[in-house]
């Protein structure tokens, strides 16, 4: 049906390290969506703290701030007019930005359409927001289930030491039959029980 042609993407609400720990999904060269567990995404819905901003010189217009919600950074890109979009952000200013995924020399980086900003507790509450909806995804588990759950995410981990490690969006390629939002976050459980430590973002290694 027509309408449906024209029918705008869900935004989903997520943190950086979700964006970053998907797999773009390309048609051609042409980036189609980013798979996260079982979700397709191309819009999203993110609050974070603007660290960085960059304003070309010149007849090419391009415009870029880089955000950090604490648990990685993404850039906001923007070129010719829609530069406007980025013109008034300032370093240290918390936005909630509403955008597309777009996908360029191996980079995945947001095209804002909407930008507002935000009092900076908005950060903490987004954080909690989502974590909630992680926690009730692993309530929806029986006990037995969980732990089985956690013995084959760290299962991964160790299998992977003789690697030097193993990439965190390849641990949910491998478990395709557990949802993103819990892989995380057991692996955030594991990192803060010093089982395991990312020898840099994105990558985790065994530590016992």
């Amino acid at each position: 049906m027509p309408e449906q042609q024209f029918k705008r993407n869900i935004a989903f609400k997520l943190r950086v390290r979700d964006i970053l720990i998907g797999k773009p999904i390309l048609d051609g060269e042409r980036f189609s969506f980013l798979e996260l567990g079982e979700k397709n995404i191309a819009r999203v819905n993110l609050i974070g703290n603007v660290v960085e901003k960059y304003n070309s010189e010149g007849e090419k217009k391009y415009s870029f701030v880089t955000l950090d919600d604490g648990s990685g950074q993404i850039n906001l890109k923007s070129f010719g007019d829609d530069v406007e979009k980025l013109q008034n952000l300032n370093q240290g200013q918390t936005i909630l930005t509403i955008g597309l995924l777009r996908y360029w020399n191996n980079e995945i980086y947001i095209s804002p359409e909407i930008i507002k900003e935000q009092d900076p507790r908005y950060l903490l509450v987004r954080k909690l927001e989502l974590e909630k909806e992680q926690n009730k995804n692993t309530k929806s588990l029986g006990r037995e289930q969980i732990v089985a759950v956690k013995d084959r995410i760290l299962g991964a981990i160790k299998n992977a030491e003789e690697n030097g490690g193993i990439e965190m969006d390849q641990i949910i390629m491998n478990l395709r039959d557990i949802s993103p939002e819990i892989i995380n976050q057991e692996i955030r459980k594991f990192l803060e029980e010093g089982i395991a430590f990312e020898p840099r973002p994105g990558k985790v290694r065994y530590l016992g």
